[in-house]
């Protein structure tokens, strides 16, 4: 690469464009042309493009790279090197970027390490034969992910005198919200943070992680933008959401005034790490790997980092400018422990969870009240007793638009049927007999003991809890059964095992999935044959022998309903 002289004949000519022409230029590219410069004269045969797609947050910081960089005048093989800045969501980027085969970045900076390394791997995994390749190179900035909201919200946590703990954000009695961890990387990291607090070792999810996420989940925005604008128009039922410390201060900034404060989580938290990637590709012109290094160069010159502090960045290792108070920033300076960031394999987990915990679901609730539900369980609860609470705390987590209905069933409960429709299926906010569907299943589920009595009408049940939900499935959400019983079959004018089970292979349907979710309540319970139907429909059975178990599996049942019939 060479730097031009400014004295020398036949020097780069610069091109003059009106105003109204140069922002058209720019509008019909979609991204910020750092320069434009001509293409002709003996030392600049053409130009070579060097698209760089960086996170909305760090787009002015870059810019000013990009100017200081131009103002070289670069040239590689001839050509003027033009930088061309687009500012896209991360997670817009990690989507598209695998398999791009046109005009992709040659260098990229999103928020967060989680998004390149997922993205590096999905890369090899399903790009073509020019499918990009990405390196992951040393970080530019830092800002830790903190807990935020008003004054009022946050003082009613203890703030500023104790730290906002991680177990605030999952309390059922906080009003939090998440932004969408599949479009956003403060919800994709405060998933990670949650879920180090209540997941698996093995990174499989605990009930009380799906328990979390729906509760968190039923109010997730879109984008942190949304909650932050809450607090700032000042909204009393604002509620508290996380951020990065830097979009705490700049929304401040913004604004003014101190709107939005910040706490950092005792227990530690993830940090933003703006990870320089470069994007390459076999068929990329010529000289773009030059560029992109001289580039790079440019970002990590002192004016950049001084750029970075001043737009509220901390430095990659995680050290703060000076001066930032929560009295007038809403922000701190000082250490923040921070914990270890997601690898692709637990990146790829999380999402996962997330898609199955914020699907819509279409679920038809069979629930045992034969005679023997009426036994005590280890807590003084009967077994129905035990079914019912569970069941309820299930249903308080799920959105207005799942689609839930009731049925009870044990012999001849209502003639020629076995079974009893309390509430039909349909959306958990919808009005029906006066009053929403949430709260007529509340009052359905409360008359479940008073329904005790009979035999164990399961096989029968099961077929026609099946055959009613396929008959109406909805294509748009997950449609599925799930059965609490305690026994066996004992209604021996009803279809056999073999018989049941022959009939739901037969009438399962790949195009329209109605897998079942058998339960079984303590040692009594069929297992065997709740597997087989189970394992007919692409379900699961599962064994609740104490009552906390019970709501355990109907968590994990949720948790699954992304893979099911496939898991």
């Amino acid at each position: 690469m060479s730097a031009r002289n400014p004295d020398r004949p036949g020097r780069l000519r610069r091109v003059i464009l009106p105003l109204g022409a140069l922002l058209g230029v720019i509008a019909a590219a979609g991204v910020t042309v750092v320069a434009l410069r001509a293409t002709s004269g003996p030392e600049c045969k053409g130009t070579l493009p060097l698209k760089i797609a960086v996170t909305p947050a760090i787009e002015e910081v870059v810019r000013g790279a990009a100017d200081d960089y131009q103002a070289t005048q670069p040239i590689v093989d001839g050509k003027c090197v033009q930088v061309q800045v687009e500012a896209r969501g991360a997670a817009d980027v990690a989507n598209d970027l695998p398999t791009a085969q046109i005009n992709p970045p040659a260098l990229w900076v999103p928020d967060s390490s989680m998004w390149a390394a997922e993205t590096q791997r999905q890369a090899g995994d399903e790009g073509g034969e020019d499918a990009p390749r990405l390196e992951i190179h040393d970080p530019l900035a830092g800002s830790p992910l903190v807990i935020a909201g008003s004054e009022g919200a946050m003082t009613a946590l203890g703030w500023p005198i104790t730290p906002v703990s991680w177990a605030k954000v999952v309390d059922p009695k906080v009003p939090v919200t998440l932004s969408d961890p599949t479009t956003s990387t403060e919800g994709l990291a405060t998933l990670a943070v949650i879920r180090a607090q209540l997941g698996n070792p093995d990174g499989t999810p605990k009930p009380e992680l799906i328990g979390a996420l729906l509760r968190v989940g039923r109010n997730a925005l879109p984008s942190v933008r949304d909650a932050f604008g809450k607090v700032v128009q000042g909204a009393d039922d604002a509620p508290v959401f996380t951020a990065s410390e830097q979009s705490v201060l700049a929304a401040n900034r913004t604004a003014g005034s101190r709107r939005v404060v910040a706490s950092y989580p005792k227990e530690g938290t993830v940090s933003f790490d703006y990870p320089l990637v470069r994007v390459s590709r076999s068929s990329e012109q010529a000289g773009t790997a030059q560029a992109a290094t001289g580039f790079e160069q440019a970002l990590r010159t002192g004016r950049t980092a001084q750029r970075f502090a001043e737009a509220g960045f901390r430095t990659p290792d995680g050290k703060a400018p000076g001066g930032w108070t929560n009295e007038e920033q809403g922000v701190r300076g000082d250490d923040v422990a921070v914990l270890k960031t997601p690898d692709p394999d637990q990146v790829s987990e999380l999402l996962r969870t997330w898609g199955a915990v914020s699907l819509d679901t279409r679920l038809l609730a069979v629930l045992d009240v034969s005679g023997s539900m009426a036994e005590k369980m280890s807590n003084g609860q009967t077994r129905v007793e035990a079914a019912r609470e569970a069941a309820l705390t299930a249903l308080g987590m799920l959105p207005d638009t799942s689609e839930i209905g009731l049925w009870a069933f044990s012999t001849n409960k209502k003639p020629p049927n076995d079974w009893i429709e309390l509430v039909p299926v349909g959306p958990l906010g919808e009005p029906i007999g006066g009053a929403p569907r949430r709260v007529q299943l509340q009052k359905g589920a409360g008359n479940l003991p008073a329904l005790v009595g009979g035999g164990t009408a399961l096989n029968e049940t099961a077929l026609a809890a099946f055959r009613h939900v396929q008959g109406t499935y909805d294509p748009s959400k997950i449609n599925s059964v799930t059965l609490i019983t305690d026994g066996s079959n004992d209604d021996i004018s009803s279809i056999d095992l073999p018989g049941l089970l022959a009939t739901l292979r037969q009438e399962a349907d790949p195009s329209r999935p109605v897998p079942m979710i058998m339960v079984g309540l303590g040692a009594d319970a069929d297992m065997n044959a709740l597997r087989q139907i189970a394992e007919a429909t692409g379900g699961k059975a599962y064994q609740a022998m104490e009552p906390e178990d019970i709501r355990g599996v109907l968590l994990d049942g949720i948790s699954q309903r992304r893979c099911r019939p496939n898991c």
